[in-house]
């Protein structure tokens, strides 16, 4: 890897010293740092790639999904702050995972029992004394956008962040594998929310939750609850 433990140890040291004021300009700034990343990646896939549109428009950009995706980088500014309270207070251990090979299993980790739990916490959300007041909003985007990715409920996004804390409790991983996760989850939710499929046709046979996978969800609500891949809807029926 290109930190060795020291400078990785030293790079914790300064976040542990930081006062809850730093702590929570900081996790505003990287959250839309992050959000910034992910309508600028949007745009310029949207730019550069050379296949047809998956449907015939995207969803207009609305003043209320503005305000809504604002709404979510507080909550996932709540979230990273949670998590340094409990980092803080012992409840979170962070691994000393070095290796490659070691780093790469911890991330396919996070990303198969990420994906479960989302899959309960996304078929949940769908049923009908939820969906009105948690989920309906985001299904407003039959088609999507640069901003549909973030154009949640505040309750969704705080339960999809409480879901990785309790992993990160129950598990020591690395700092870098969580820092790996927590960017292919962007790039994820960014290419799966693209009105263009990103992934080659084959990928479908290797159970990857694909561009057009996830369009199909936007489509029919009752199937394709998965995130990362259809690995689950296959086994519980869900699959289209």
């Amino acid at each position: 890897m290109n930190f060795t433990q020291a400078e990785l140890s030293g790079y914790l040291q300064m976040f542990w010293q930081f006062s809850w004021l730093e702590w929570t300009i900081f996790s505003l700034m990287a959250n839309i740092f992050l959000y910034l990343f992910s309508i600028g990646l949007y745009i310029f896939i949207e730019k550069t790639c050379r296949k047809s549109q998956l449907q015939e428009r995207n969803h207009p950009v609305t003043r209320s999904d503005f305000y809504l995706s604002f709404l979510t980088i507080v909550c996932n500014s709540f979230v990273m702050l949670l998590g340094a309270f409990l980092w803080k207070n012992g409840w979170i251990l962070l691994g000393q995972t070095q290796s490659v090979l070691g780093i790469i299993t911890e991330v396919a980790v996070l990303l198969l029992l990420m994906d479960l739990l989302m899959y309960f916490f996304h078929f949940t959300a769908h049923l009908p004394f939820l969906y009105k007041v948690l989920h309906g909003k985001h299904h407003e985007h039959i088609s999507t956008n640069f901003l549909s990715l973030f154009v949640l409920h505040p309750l969704e996004t705080i339960g999809f962040g409480l879901m990785l804390l309790v992993l990160l409790v129950g598990y020591n991983f690395s700092i870098v594998s969580i820092s790996i996760y927590l960017l292919l989850n962007l790039i994820w939710g960014t290419i799966g929310h693209l009105n263009r499929e990103f992934f080659p046709a084959s990928f479908d046979r290797f159970f990857v939750g694909t561009t057009r996978f996830h369009n199909q969800h936007h489509l029919d609500e009752s199937k394709n609850f998965g995130f990362y891949t259809s690995i689950w809807d296959r086994i519980f029926g869900t699959y289209k």
